[in-house]
């Protein structure tokens, strides 16, 4: 029996498509996949892809919904719609939920917004919770795609990465543990009520990423930059560095991720939580 065999969601639930929006971006993608390559039937919704859905269109929401009964929610940043189209959901009988969400946004000092982005998120964090459903929360940090798909990999590619870093580390996760970690929480009822913040198994400056990484980030896809240069905060040189973000810590009813880059891929995904 595959290794997934044992967690498979069963009866009705599992007669009932699996919702996942944003299912053409970077972690939405990879789910869509993993359920499939499970047997499992699936709802691609997103505003260009298999079932057209769109957060700014709450017509597109109701299909979406029809007969679901889990779903994956990747927010659309800067808004506070994800409350709304739980309520939505919760009357069309859906019964499990994983929103992804973000690290450390309930830690004042790892990240600054003006522009309503984490507000967004600490309501929907609120949705989720409040919901009466089974939840579990996914916050991933950055992303180590954004070397290769996202807005990193233009730099990469030009072969010079450009950023205020200086000495500041992060810890990359791989979107492909990301989406291992919510299909587990999609197909088990264990996962009910826990919040998982994501990361990769150390932190690592930029300089470290683009030159010495044991798993090559940056030439995995598109090549490696031929260096980093540092600039100020507006992209000048030359200018004190500033950090590009801090890691943040792991409270009650939340685990630790760290799997990218130090476990085999057929390893369960979360082999290394703590």
């Amino acid at each position: 029996m595959d290794r997934l065999g044992a967690r498979r969601l069963t009866g009705v639930m599992s007669e009932h498509p699996i919702l996942v929006t944003g299912a053409t971006g970077k972690s939405g993608r990879r789910v869509v996949s993993r359920l499939r390559a499970e047997g499992l039937p699936v709802r691609a919704a997103s505003r260009n892809g298999e079932h057209t859905f769109d957060w700014t269109d709450s017509g597109t929401w109701d299909a979406a919904l029809e007969g679901v009964r889990s779903m994956y929610i990747v927010q659309l940043d800067g808004t506070k719609l994800v409350r709304p189209f739980i309520e939505r959901a919760v009357r069309h009988g859906v019964q499990r939920i994983v929103l992804a969400s973000r690290r450390g946004i309930d830690d004042p000092d790892y990240a600054k917004d003006s522009s309503g982005v984490l507000e967004g998120i600490v309501d929907s964090e609120a949705a989720v919770r409040e919901s009466g459903l089974e939840w579990t929360i996914s916050r991933p940090g950055w992303f180590a795609q954004n070397f290769s798909e996202g807005f990193f990999a233009d730099a990469v590619l030009a072969g010079e990465l450009r950023l205020p870093a200086g000495d500041g580390a992060a810890s990359f996760v791989d979107a492909e543990d990301i989406a291992a970690v919510v299909v587990a929480a999609l197909t088990e009822s264990r996962h009910a009520g826990q919040i998982y913040e994501l990361s990769g198994p150390r932190a690592m400056t930029l300089t470290e990423v683009a030159t010495n990484s044991p798993s090559p980030l940056l030439t995995q896809a598109v090549g490696q930059p031929d260096r980093v240069t540092e600039t100020g905060p507006t992209g000048q040189n030359p200018q004190p560095p500033r950090a590009v973000t801090s890691l943040g810590g792991c409270g009650r009813r939340r685990r630790n991720i760290s799997r990218w880059g130090c476990c085999a891929a057929h390893e369960p995904p979360l082999a290394a939580a703590e």
